[in-house]
């Protein structure tokens, strides 16, 4: 598991890996565009869900357990991206993803200027 820290008091969210490396492009892209989102998942214990706001100002870190870069799914981001800029937000489903093998035809490595496709309106 993977952690995304948010917010000044460092509150970390565990997130499997490979869905980390993709909300985190993500975020990086709607963030440098100025453009704020709310993102939610259920407990993995079932407990309850979380919600939070994500914006420029509020401090974030990506943890990951490897060290290599994860392969992006383009259209996995795509999926996400459209979530996003929905009026629910990004909700992210924890226990449905799974894992890209090493090499895949619709997969890049990631890459801090890596950018997802604006959803169609």
């Amino acid at each position: 598991m993977a952690q995304l820290i948010y917010g000044a008091e460092g509150a970390a969210i565990q997130i499997p890996e490979h869905l980390l490396a993709h909300v985190k492009v993500l975020i990086a892209t709607k963030l440098r565009r100025n453009e704020s989102f709310m993102m939610s998942w259920r407990h993995p214990d079932g407990t309850g869900r979380s919600s939070i706001w994500l914006q420029p100002s509020i401090p974030l870190r990506f943890v990951f357990d490897t060290p290599e870069e994860n392969m992006i799914d383009r259209e996995l981001l795509g999926r996400l991206a459209t979530a996003a800029s929905s009026n629910g937000g990004l909700v992210l489903e924890l226990e449905d993803v799974a894992v890209l093998p090493s090499s895949t035809a619709n997969a890049t490595p990631t890459t801090a200027d890596a950018e997802v496709a604006q959803p169609a309106a």
